[in-house]
C-alpha cells in the first residue's frame, strides 16, 4: 500500500465521524506521525510503499478513532509550540489558546533572566516546558493534582527542559513550595467549563479527556481563578 492509499483509506473510514476536510487532516496527521514525515514529505512520497508493520496497524487505528478517541491519544503525541509532547488520557490535550499564552509570556518576559515561573495544572507540561525553554535560565515549577499526569510531564521535561521542578498537590488546598516574594510569572489554563455544560461537549472530549482538568461546579465556576489570584500574591 502506498502512502497516498494509506491516507485515503483512513480518510474514507473517518468520513462517518468527521466532516471531509477534518477527516483528511486527521488521516494526514496519522500518516505523517507513523511514518515520521512532514506534510511536504508525505505529498512528495505519495507513491512510496508503507512498511507492512504500519499497514497492519490501520484496522486498530480506525477502530479507536471511530470510537471518538482523540487522535492525539491514539498516536500518543501532540504538537505544541514546536514541541512533540507525549500525551495520554491522564493529560488534557494541549489547546491552541494555551500555546498563545506561552507565546505571550515569552514576549512579555523577553530579556529577563533568573525568573521564577509557576505553572498550575501542568498536565502534559506543555505550558511549563514551552515557557521554560523561552525564558532560560529560569526556575520553573509545575504542579498538578494527578500523579499520572506528572509522570507524563516529567518524561516530556527530560526531552525539553530537564531542569523543570514538579510538585504533586491539590492547588485548592496546598500552596506550592516557592519562597514568598519570589514568584515572577504565574501561568495556568485552569478548568472553567461548568458541570451543567457537559452535555454540550463533543464525545471525543467528554469520554476521553480528564474531567478534573475541564469542569468546575456551577455554584462556583471561578474557584480556580480565585485561587490563582491568591497565589499571585505569594
Amino acid at each position: 500500500m502506498t502512502t497516498a492509499a494509506f491516507t485515503a483509506q483512513l480518510t474514507t473510514a473517518l468520513h462517518e465521524l468527521y466532516p471531509g476536510p477534518e477527516a483528511a487532516a486527521v488521516a494526514a496527521l496519522v500518516t505523517e506521525t507513523l511514518l515520521g514525515l512532514s506534510s511536504l514529505q508525505r505529498r512528495m512520497q505519495a507513491t512510496a510503499l508503507v512498511p507492512a508493520e504500519v499497514v497492519a496497524q490501520l484496522p486498530a487505528l480506525q477502530t479507536r478513532l471511530l470510537a471518538h478517541e482523540p487522535v492525539q491519544y491514539v498516536l500518543g503525541t501532540a504538537h505544541f509550540a514546536g514541541l512533540d509532547l507525549e500525551v495520554s488520557p491522564a493529560t488534557l490535550i494541549p489547546r491552541p489558546e494555551t500555546e498563545e499564552l506561552a507565546q505571550l509570556i515569552a514576549q512579555e518576559q523577553a530579556g529577563r533572566t533568573g525568573l521564577t515561573v509557576l505553572d498550575v495544572g501542568t498536565g502534559s507540561g506543555c505550558l511549563a516546558l514551552a515557557v521554560a525553554r523561552a525564558l532560560r535560565p529560569a526556575r520553573t515549577v509545575a504542579v498538578d493534582i494527578s500523579e499520572e499526569a506528572l509522570a507524563v510531564a516529567r518524561r516530556n521535561a527530560t526531552r525539553y527542559a530537564p531542569e523543570t521542578e514538579f510538585q504533586q498537590l491539590d492547588i485548592l488546598r496546598i500552596t506550592p513550595t516557592i519562597t514568598p516574594g519570589t514568584l515572577d510569572v504565574l501561568a495556568s489554563n485552569p478548568p472553567y467549563v461548568r458541570d451543567s455544560e457537559r452535555t454540550q461537549m463533543r464525545a471525543n472530549v467528554l469520554a476521553w479527556e480528564p474531567t478534573t482538568a475541564l469542569f468546575v461546579p456551577d455554584t462556583d465556576p471561578l474557584l480556580f481563578y480565585k485561587r490563582l489570584a491568591e497565589l499571585a500574591r505569594v
